[in-house]
């Protein structure tokens, strides 16, 4: 048995020690999840709909405690966390309309009857990050549910401890023993096995394209089915005709909201050259004006970073000659703290190709649309951007132009679980969210009927 000591981002103290499973537990778990998803697949449509909805019911009169708990184990501010929270009930009340929609079809043929079913997958692994830890696994356990599956979720060592309370939660509202699992424990171990056990049908994977690409190998092996979002190099796109004060007083939330560890941070930051200069005077301002401090307090928008680890990788990006063009402020003494920086490097350097994963945003000049796509497609990302223009056409040109799965004109969405969300090229594989998300935890059936 591993321990894994979590200390509180915001000022260094000790919040738990959590035990993590060993391989062996992780099997048992797994075949838990197996006995308990035959049984959970049993039940009528509006049995596993109403499940699903007293489990909602349950996160709801816990999004106090689970906001609470957030802050301290991740560093997120509690006005994010208490939307966060609010944000899994909100998922799970989506897909607790899944089971009684999940239609097939039927396809005229001659001789008799065609008909599609989907039929639920069995265990599906879930293995999340440390960024938003809450969020991300409602994604792929509330369409997992509702599909007809049992879920075993991995959490990242770093951030277990809401995964673990939602575990309690849904075990209280009362979904059967062994349907829902949370997993602490190493990646090496409890990671590795659920992507090599042979019952785990399906892997759900958010993280670091590196590790997703690992994953993918090793699933492939078994041909298990996977869906992985992975990193993201966002652009956000201001034009000369765009509303530049609405643009600059927006863009400091697009990449240093959660710090900037978010996969859809606009850390790429490409302005026209014509309004560059106003743009940037503005942005000063707004980055000099953005609130960073106590998580504990609602008028903070940025904590601290997760972990000494990880801020010390942040902090390699920025050295001493970094081209620096103004910096936001942060707390001095005990906490992850690092300060949103703005950097005006070149177009090739280092900043501008890898996912920092901080409070770090590269500004590029551009001169004209087509340099603007150009460059917002230099990148082996493509998960998520801003595009900032009054010029309804340019608008659909370059939405329709840029190469990421999540773009949002005039505005930084990127995120809502009623519309799919998910990467091109090594940003991902597969989509989460939206009204087609619990098929994607089926495999469909197709049966004939004969007439004679």
């Amino acid at each position: 048995m591993s321990m894994h000591t979590i200390l509180n981002p915001a000022d260094e103290s000790l919040v738990a020690e959590v035990a993590g499973l060993s391989v062996e537990e992780t099997n048992e778990a797994v075949a838990r999840a197996k006995a308990a998803q035959r049984r959970w697949a049993a039940l009528s449509p509006a049995d596993r709909a109403l499940g699903l909805r007293r489990f909602a019911a349950a996160v709801d009169a816990a999004i106090p405690e689970l906001a609470a708990l957030e802050v301290r184990n991740s560093g997120h501010p509690i006005g994010n966390t208490t939307w966060e929270a609010g944000h899994v009930r909100d998922v799970l009340t989506y897909y607790s309309a899944s089971p009684e929609r999940l239609i097939g079809s039927q396809i005229p043929v001659a001789g008799g009857i065609d008909v599609t079913f989907h039929e639920p997958i069995g265990v599906v692994g879930v293995i999340t990050p440390w960024n938003f830890p809450m969020t991300i696994a409602s994604w792929g356990f509330a369409p997992a549910l509702a599909a007809g599956n049992a879920v075993v979720l991995k959490p990242a060592e770093w951030t277990p401890l809401t995964s673990l309370r939602l575990a309690e939660l849904a075990l209280e509202s009362g979904l059967p023993e062994g349907l829902f699992q949370v997993l602490p424990g190493k990646g090496s171990e409890v990671g590795a096995r659920l992507v090599e056990h042979p019952d785990v049908g399906k892997l759900v994977f958010t993280g670091s394209t590196a590790v997703g690409t690992r994953l993918a190998a090793t699933a492939a092996e078994q041909v298990k089915r996977v869906t992985l979002e992975l990193g993201g190099k966002s652009a956000n796109i201001v034009f000369a005709d765009a509303d530049i004060e609405k643009a600059a007083a927006t863009a400091p939330s697009s990449v240093f909201d959660n710090s900037g560890q978010d996969c859809c941070a606009r850390s790429r930051l490409l302005v026209q050259a014509s309004v560059y200069d106003e743009f940037m005077e503005r942005f000063e301002t707004a980055v000099k004006d953005f609130k960073v401090g106590d998580p504990t307090l609602a008028e903070t928008q940025m904590g601290p970073l997760v972990s000494a680890l990880h801020r010390d990788r942040v902090a390699e990006y920025v050295p001493d000659d970094a081209p620096v063009a103004f910096r936001g402020f942060a707390p001095e003494g005990p906490g992850y703290w690092f300060a949103p920086t703005v950097l005006t490097p070149q177009r090739g350097d280092r900043v501008v190709r890898e996912e920092i994963f901080g409070p770090v945003v590269s500004v590029l000049r551009f001169e004209d649309e087509a340099d603007a796509i150009a460059l917002a497609n230099s990148s082996e990302y493509g998960l998520s951007g801003s595009i900032f223009t009054r010029d309804l056409g340019r608008a659909l040109r370059v939405s329709r132009a840029v190469e990421a799965g999540n773009l949002s004109v005039n505005s930084h969405s990127s995120v809502r679980y009623s519309t799919p969300f998910g990467g091109f090229k090594r940003s991902g594989l597969g989509r989460e969210l939206g009204p087609e998300a619990a098929e994607h935890f089926t495999e469909t059936k197709n049966v004939f009927y004969s007439a004679d």
